[in-house]
């Protein structure tokens, strides 16, 4: 179906793994029958530029640039492509019966062994939770519960009915890897207690999220510590960036629980902007290693980007970026 990378570039199979280097695909600004295509597309250029995965994050009610059913655009990532991963990553885990969730998880890893993975998100935005009939004040108590039912079944450990579906009965624990996304020490030492990744904020100072690595190998976690960034090649778009961070900015001071989060953003916004892919690769890697982490996902998707201009990076990032940053994990 795609031709394979070289050999230096062949990526870690294990979704979200340690090491790995992962793509976030975005649906861009097309009718809805291109932005499927064109996800489709998507992965398989991250697939021929090297990444090990894919990452697909959800909102609702049309927020620009970002699907209703992350795990449902990872299956159409799967589909066209031979060998990397996808994960839904986040998916809100309050917004749905998280029985379910499993299952649609489960039966996903059946179609397609050792590619899927998952992060799990609280949310946040009070359109997702009014178009899912979910009283955002249930947000947190919801989430902490749903999260103890979500990894001891992907654990292998599931009980009540669940356990009786068969493909959750077939699950092995750690098939299908999973990290939350974190943003405060207490969710990260909650993460490390439960066995699972952790997923930072793209926007969260270094000071911050090493703040929050450190406590999260204090606490025992072995898991990824997986560091996002915007990655440019060439000069910065600095209007696309604006208008992007417009957009967080007016959904997260919607909401005092993340008005306040607002404080540990990064000056520059997450953007690491470059002349070529070498040097993009080098200050990613410095940021990675000041912040504590060990895992990448690169994100190239800004307001108002063409597709051209997205699979443009991506290939780019392929040619340049990922070979330069296998030199630097290897290490």
């Amino acid at each position: 179906m795609t031709s394979m990378p070289p050999a230096a570039q062949l990526p870690s199979l294990t979704p979200l793994g340690r090491g790995s280097v992962s793509l976030r695909i975005y649906p861009l600004d097309l009718p809805p029958r291109q932005i499927v295509a064109d996800i489709a597309l998507q992965a398989r250029l991250a697939e021929e530029a090297g990444f090990d995965g894919c990452m697909f994050a959800e909102h609702h009610g049309g927020f620009p640039n970002y699907l209703p059913n992350p795990l449902l655009a990872a299956t159409w990532a799967l589909e066209s492509t031979n060998r990397i991963w996808a994960a839904p990553c986040p998916l809100l885990l309050p917004l749905r019966p998280v029985t379910q969730v499993v299952e649609d998880l489960v039966w996903t890893h059946h179609r397609f062994p050792g590619r899927v993975g998952v992060g799990v998100g609280a949310g946040s935005f009070p359109v997702d939770f009014d178009m899912a009939g979910v009283p955002l004040g249930e947000l947190f108590p919801r989430y902490r519960q749903a999260l103890g039912v979500l990894t001891e079944a992907l654990a292998g450990r599931a009980s009540g009915s669940l356990a009786e579906d068969p493909g959750v009965a077939a699950l092995e624990g750690g098939e299908i890897p999973v990290v939350a996304g974190v943003q405060t020490v207490a969710t990260t030492r909650r993460a490390a207690g439960m066995g699972m990744g952790v997923l930072y904020n793209s926007l969260q100072t270094e000071t911050a999220v090493r703040e929050q690595s450190d406590a999260y190998v204090d606490a025992g976690g072995e898991g990824s510590r997986i560091l996002i960034r915007r990655l440019w090649i060439g000069p910065s778009p600095v209007s696309n960036m604006e208008a992007q961070m417009a957009r967080y900015r007016d959904a997260a001071t919607k909401h005092q629980a993340t008005a306040r989060i607002v404080d540990r953003w990064t000056a520059d916004d997450g953007l690491i902007a470059a002349p070529d892919g070498v040097v993009a690769a080098e200050q990613l890697f410095q940021t990675m290693v000041r912040s504590g982490c060990d895992t990448l996902n690169i994100r190239v998707f800004l307001a108002g980007l063409s597709p051209a201009q997205v699979h443009e990076q991506i290939a780019r990032h392929g040619a340049e970026t990922v070979p330069r940053l296998r030199e630097l994990l290897g290490r």
